[in-house]
């Protein structure tokens, strides 16, 4: 027995570790995604300024946890800046004399923390559900995933609030044995996803209602006792929930200082009810009114070669069969079925499958077919249901599992430290990305601190001209770069640099260059350079 636990805890140890170090090296690497800067300079006048002025779109827990790690930087804000929060993030890494490398890295430094320990949460619940082996193939699927150690290396909000959620709907688990305390917990995880990201928003009468269930099956009183405290339950924990809402704005200003931004939109029917009715504060509720503003606009995408305009229902899947591991696919299908095969585990799948699906569907309406950032709650909750394969008992299933999973370890250990532009095999891998989609998918602004070192070693003393999507400064990384939109095209000799979202979706003008050019090198595989 304590020979089992030694190994239990040397493995649990080996795959944090190492998921540890590909996250943190990735972050030492990577200059500012074009996210970050707006996440971090925000953080940074909640920190100093206690004002919700800036990214309001956002509640501000996600932040506050970036700016735990700014403050030991202690940066240089000017407190009289007024632009607008692109301009902001600018101004705090560029332009007041702070070191961006220092502050980028100790901004994503709390999230890779947080990411690790989410990783424990994983290995809990599929423990809790199927047992110790099926929690190491959880945490085995969460610490490799590509995905999530590229988002998790990042001062960004989307694993943070999906690793929130993971942890209410296993504390609602836990509800089914021990009422109190986990169903009140669950309530104070789902309201910290809430004060993290608007967006995990449907999930609440999902965590409510699975909180009911289980305190609903720990309870042997009668009938119409035992309904009156399940629901009193579920009532405690939404009011929970709201409270850690207040609380993270309160973090902020507690005097809850608030002017609502001009050019809101008059959102009505259902969704100006909905919104109108939400017990939060009223930065909050402005909040989702900026994102329906997001979502009324028509953005650009690209899918499988394709650029295009406006969304497509059928872009997340997509984009998720091309950056998920083949072998974590096949074991989070073998998960679901296995669980829906055991009679014992079928309740389990209540508190994975109908929030991973009704938080997908939403992201599949979406106007900004931008990314699997917008899915990175499924490596978490597929990744415990995945877990359910250990309990499968025909002859080689475990050989076939641990394939399998060894197969997800080497597909992600290959692509290291490149996780932002991974796909998988079948879609010719993390070079091949580009040709298939676009954006946080594969060229988020990451790679400008490596194209500088690339050009000095290999093309020192060339002409640059730079077609660069992304926040950060090409000047700052020695990269004396020209804009080739500022001369005739003909003048445009030497290095031209683009972008890959760029090379996806070129305008006529950055078309014709890169067609009359020759591509001769890349760059962090979300870079071309090509000699004009």
């Amino acid at each position: 027995m304590q020979r089992r636990r030694l190994i239990f805890i040397l493995a649990v140890v080996a795959m944090l570790g190492q998921m540890a170090f590909a996250m943190v090296t990735t972050a030492i690497q990577q200059s500012p995604t074009i996210d970050e800067p707006v996440y971090v300079a925000t953080a940074e006048v909640y920190r100093q300024q206690h004002s919700l002025r800036y990214n309001p779109e956002h509640p501000p827990l996600g932040k506050l946890i970036i700016a735990a790690g700014t403050a030991f930087a202690d940066p240089e804000l000017d407190p009289g800046f007024n632009g607008n929060q692109t301009l902001l993030g600018r101004h705090l890494l560029y332009e007041n004399g702070n070191n961006p490398f220092q502050v980028m890295l100790l901004a994503r430094l709390p999230v890779i923390l947080l990411t690790l320990l989410f990783g424990l949460v994983v290995l809990a619940f599929a423990r809790d559900v199927a047992g110790p082996v099926a929690g190491l193939i959880a945490l085995a699927l969460y610490s490799f995933s590509p995905d999530v150690i590229a988002h998790g290396s990042l001062a960004t909000l989307d694993v943070p609030a999906a690793g929130m959620l993971l942890t209410a709907f296993w504390l609602a688990w836990r509800a089914r044995g021990r009422p109190l305390p986990y169903a009140p917990l669950a309530g104070a995880a789902l309201g910290a996803a809430l004060a993290t990201r608007a967006s995990m928003l449907p999930a609440v009468p999902l965590l409510v209602g699975v909180v009911a269930l289980s305190v609903w099956r720990a309870r042997t009183d009668e009938l119409k006792r035992r309904l009156l405290i399940a629901a009193g339950a579920a009532l405690g924990a939404g009011v929970v929930a709201v409270v850690v809402v207040w609380l993270a704005y309160l973090a902020v200003d507690p005097r809850l200082r608030w002017s609502t931004p001009p050019g809101l939109p008059d959102v009505r029917g259902l969704k100006g009810l909905a919104v109108s009715l939400l017990p939060f504060p009223e930065a909050y509720r402005d909040g989702m009114l900026i994102q329906f503003r997001f979502e009324d606009r028509t953005f650009n995408g690209f899918l499988l070669g394709e650029p295009y305009k406006g969304s497509r229902w059928y872009y997340m899947p997509v984009a998720i069969l091309i950056k998920t591991p083949l072998a974590m696919l096949a074991l989070w299908v073998g998960g679901v079925l296995t669980m829906l095969v055991v009679p014992r585990l079928r309740v389990a799948l209540l508190y994975l499958l109908p929030v991973s699906a009704a938080l997908l569907l939403v992201s599949m309406l979406g106007s900004r077919n931008y990314g699997t950032r917008y899915a990175i709650f499924l490596p978490l909750f597929l990744g415990v249901a995945a877990g359910a394969v250990a309990l499968i008992e025909l002859k080689w299933s475990r050989i076939a599992a641990g394939v399998l999973v060894l197969w997800v370890a080497v597909s992600s250990l290959l692509t290291f430290p490149f996780y932002l532009p991974y796909s998988n095999e079948a879609f010719g891998g993390t070079a091949r990305t580009h040709l298939n989609l676009h954006d946080a998918n594969v060229d988020w602004g990451q790679d400008l601190a490596r194209l500088g070192q690339h050009l000095r070693s290999a093309y020192p003393g060339e002409q640059v001209w730079l077609a660069y999507k992304g926040s950060g400064v090409p000047a700052y990384y020695g990269i004396p770069a020209r804009d080739p939109y500022s001369v005739p095209e003909d003048q445009v000799r030497g290095l031209l640099v683009v972008s890959d979202s760029r090379v996806a979706i070129p305008g006529p003008r950055l078309k014709r260059m890169i067609a009359t050019s020759q591509e001769i090198d890349h760059v962090g595989h979300s870079i071309r350079i090509y000699r004009r």
